[in-house]
């Protein structure tokens, strides 16, 4: 949730003129999923459930960490917070990344 608001409070820095709106609209979907889709998944009524929103929550900080890196790429911020953003991005891509291939393993193995 606080990696949520930290982007949250990032994209207010980003141009009014494009590519700014676009990117602000893009980032603020994808970091807020990650968040509300992990606090989903934690709810999960059965693991095909957790499985499956676990996936959503992976591609959802793939997809943030792909915006962050395009916003360093095109420099449309100059940030010490974007870097600190950037590799907390990567290590939750990771994180989850790690956690829904797991989720995936244990149902084809475990619940068949």
């Amino acid at each position: 949730m606080q990696f949520a608001v930290d982007v949250c409070a990032l994209i207010k820095l980003l141009p009014g003129s494009e590519p700014g709106p676009t990117v602000r609209h893009q980032l603020a979907k994808s970091a807020t999923s990650v968040a509300m889709n992990y606090r989903s998944s934690r709810r999960a009524r059965s693991h095909a459930e957790f499985t499956a929103r676990i996936g959503i929550v992976a591609e959802e900080a793939d997809e943030t960490l792909g915006w962050l890196q395009f916003i360093e790429r095109s420099r449309l911020i100059k940030s010490p917070e974007l870097a600190r953003l950037l590799i907390e991005a990567g290590e939750m891509l990771h994180i989850f990344a790690a956690s829904a291939g797991t989720a995936r393993h244990r149902q084809r193995t475990e619940f068949r």
